[in-house]
């Protein structure tokens, strides 16, 4: 008598997904965790930024040497 159960089990096969996207995966310098390959798209201007910064550090602590 089948009490509802089921004898056999099948488990259905879910297709994977692939996912594409035209941005790049990785890393942007192959040996250090960060940034990500992505960041040059996202922040164009990140390295220009970063120069007037270090260049404004530089000359805040030059002044603070005379």
């Amino acid at each position: 008598m089948n009490k509802g159960f089921a004898t056999k089990t099948s488990r259905t096969k879910k297709p994977k997904k692939i996912i594409s996207s035209k941005e790049p995966t990785g890393r942007l310098i192959s040996w250090s965790p960060w940034p990500p390959a992505s960041f040059q798209k996202k922040y164009p201007a990140f390295p220009f930024v970063l120069t007037i910064l270090i260049i404004t550090a530089g000359q805040w602590y030059l002044s603070l040497l005379r």
